[in-house]
């Protein structure tokens, strides 16, 4: 029997434990021996449920019992989880995490501590919820030099772009309708201004790399300026509008960001809709491949989480070569990054068309029926820093920025 520990029995937590009650036949025959859960430690008492024997309120009973072999961490944020964590793998504990701040945040000085106690420090559902991605990458593609990691990483904004791409709604009206649904928290913050989004990158990119990223340092935009007529203007493009967190690696050399971006129907993570993710990963002999599936949810989750605790226990005495270590990953900066961009003019036409040939070189222009002192313009691939200095002889409303070529 090997027993295990739960931190938190909030959504994903509670799904760790029903999955691991409702598939406890195929845990067993991948482990050869019986998984249980000894303790749940969480606020609450859970009466009348059929583990509520089992709830504890204090950590240090986790920490102390040495039958307790892997814990799994799914409070959220950074205090409790980070102390509690780190106690557990100082007392030779696997410990397996869904939470992406955690990670992001102190993932280095993790991944150190478990490397010298010879335990695990696993987040398969960190990114991605269900998605297979930080396996793959350690296991799967480990003789690729990833090049470029590029997805769709928060279902929340991916959920509203998709509604208002797809029925003209505004902004506020989709964001509404995603809280009610569940889909979007009463402060959605975190979702619509992309630092979900861009933790989730940091990850991504420091597994690709070997090195800390500090995901402070990855310029970040969310989606709150993206209107209903910027996907007007986008359906003459056959484009559309999505967040996307993206790591360009070239050496040792690494763009990363976060941002709307304007993509076309060619780009495979054009047909990544709704509440789903798409993850694409570029290797140097592989090429491109996409993962895809529900990014968040319940089961979804909770099953990467499962999964952690087995791998864990295959390797009850040995530590698995992952993540990255203590050297710092530089990002270079956006100003040296290089996008199309969709830019929008009010004022006349035909003179600001001239205007915008002249000092961006080719571009093209769109216009919306009806409207007449208002039209778009496309350039073509240029740096950011170049076209900052250049969009400031514009009257322009807005821009995008684009990769359609």
């Amino acid at each position: 029997m090997i027993y295990a520990a739960v931190m938190g029995l909030g959504t994903i937590g509670s799904g760790v434990v029903e999955i691991l009650e409702k598939n406890k036949d195929v845990v067993t025959d991948q482990l050869g021996q019986e998984l249980e859960v000894k303790y749940i430690l969480d606020l609450r008492d859970f009466p009348g449920t059929s583990f509520e024997h089992k709830v504890i309120h204090d950590f240090s009973i986790i920490e102390k019992d040495q039958d307790v072999k892997v814990v799994v961490e799914t409070m959220g944020g950074l205090l409790p989880a980070f102390p509690w964590v780190k106690a557990c793998l100082q007392a030779g504990k696997h410990v397996v995490t869904s939470n992406k701040a955690l990670v992001a945040a102190h993932g280095t000085e993790l991944l150190k501590i478990a490397r010298e106690n010879q335990v695990n420090f696993l987040f398969e559902a960190s990114v991605g919820g269900g998605i297979p991605i930080i396996r793959p990458l350690y296991r799967c593609l480990m003789g690729e030099r990833i090049e470029e990691i590029t997805g769709i990483l928060n279902g929340t904004t991916n959920y509203i772009l998709t509604k208002m791409d797809q029925e003209g709604q505004t902004f506020e009206a989709v964001l509404k309708e995603a809280q009610e649904l569940g889909y979007a928290e009463r402060n959605p913050e975190a979702d619509i201004e992309g630092h979900d989004t861009c933790r989730k990158l940091a990850i991504l990119t420091a597994m690709a790399t070997g090195k800390e990223v500090d995901y402070q340092e990855i310029h970040t935009e969310g989606i709150t300026d993206i209107e209903a007529r910027d996907f007007l203007y986008a359906k003459q493009m056959a484009a559309s509008v999505k967040l996307l967190g993206s790591s360009q690696i070239e050496g040792d050399s690494v763009h990363a960001w976060v941002l709307p971006v304007m993509i076309g129907r060619n780009n495979p993570l054009y047909s990544v809709c709704d509440v789903f993710n798409g993850i694409l990963v570029r290797g140097n002999m592989l090429g491109e491949t996409m993962f895809y599936g529900k990014g968040a949810g319940k089961l979804p989750t909770a099953s990467a989480v499962v999964a952690d605790m087995i791998q864990a226990i295959l390797h009850m005495d040995t530590n698995v070569e992952m993540g990255w270590g203590e050297e710092k990953q530089e990002i270079a900066s956006t100003a040296t990054a290089k996008f199309q961009y969709f830019v929008r003019l009010k004022g006349e036409k035909e003179e600001l068309l001239k205007k915008a040939e002249s000092v961006f070189g080719p571009v093209k222009a769109f216009a919306l029926d009806g409207e007449e002192l208002e039209f778009a313009i496309l350039t073509e691939t240029m740096e950011e820093g170049l076209f900052q200095e250049k969009l400031s002889e514009f009257p322009f409303i807005k821009f995008i920025r684009a990769r359609l070529s």
